[in-house]
């Protein structure tokens, strides 16, 4: 086990791995001898400049250990290949999936790091010949490159959008595959989770989760216990970074996520979708 203090979050948490994973989690570490539920998602899940995260809020409101497996900037890429985290999921009396977004995965376009998913690692020969007017070194992040292709081509950039859709949908399904039956999605966004045109939407490329519709979260509704769809109240969102814990530099970096009453509205809603879940399998 690895533990440390994370140097950018302000809040002093201890990190931790599991089994052989080589992602570093949020900890403290938790013991898995007891009846425990496990939390996969990105930021969000993670908590990142968040006192007590809507994992922990859970934990507290249904007296049962929760595992937080969020990962900062992590898609789906960061767990659908992790043994350690996908045999203590299954292991999990309920196991959490934060709904992420299609940008942060590899595809037949381009791929990203195994772990750091945000990161942008290589263009494939399709993808460069779509863009032949591209210069792909130039991009780290995978937002970065995806607003590029969008501003070089709106029009071209639309089949960017349907092979990270059709990506995303195979990957979920195979990571809700190995996760098992008793799982619980989460959409946690200050967007709705509608059919509505990303591009329509006002954050368009910034909206998170990216590029994710209700048609594709229904597909998967069938693989699922529940979708808990948690889009935070006015009032939650107009408390912004109050509560939040960050050092003064990351000040824009915190105002761009959801804050601590945000979290507090999904731990609450969570909590009462899992205890009716629990009922009905006892």
């Amino acid at each position: 086990m690895k533990q440390e203090v994370f140097p950018t979050t302000g809040i002093g948490i201890r990190a931790c791995t599991y089994g052989q994973s080589k992602v570093v989690f949020r900890g403290p570490r938790k013991s898995l001898d007891q009846p425990y539920m496990a939390f996969v998602g990105s930021t969000e899940t993670y908590g990142k400049f968040i006192q007590e995260p809507f994992a922990s809020l859970v934990e507290q409101e249904l007296h049962q250990t929760c595992v937080n497996f969020g990962c900062v900037n992590g898609g789906i890429d960061a767990f659908v290949n992790d043994d350690s985290v996908l045999d203590i999921c299954r292991g999990a009396e309920m196991t959490v999936l934060q709904i992420m977004g299609a940008n942060n995965l590899s595809n037949r376009f381009y791929s990203v790091h195994p772990r750091r998913n945000d990161r942008f690692v290589d263009a494939s020969s399709v993808l460069q010949a779509i863009y032949e007017d591209v210069d792909f070194s130039e991009f780290s992040f995978t937002r970065h490159m995806l607003g590029a292709l969008h501003d070089k081509s709106p029009r071209r950039f639309e089949i960017v959008v349907n092979e990270l859709r059709q990506a995303w949908s195979a990957r979920m399904k195979t990571l809700l595959d190995k996760l098992g039956s008793r799982v619980v999605l989460l959409w946690f966004s200050e967007e709705p989770l509608s059919d509505q045109d990303w591009a329509m939407r006002p954050a368009q490329l910034q909206t998170e989760p990216l590029f994710i519709t209700a048609s594709m979260v229904d597909e998967l509704r069938p693989l699922v216990k529940d979708v808990v769809v948690v889009n935070p109240s006015r009032a939650a969102l107009a408390q912004g970074v109050t509560g939040m814990v960050f050092p003064p530099a990351q000040e824009a970096m915190a105002s761009e996520m959801l804050g601590v009453r945000c979290h507090e509205e999904a731990g609450a809603q969570l909590a009462s979708a899992i205890r009716a879940q629990l009922e009905i399998s006892t």
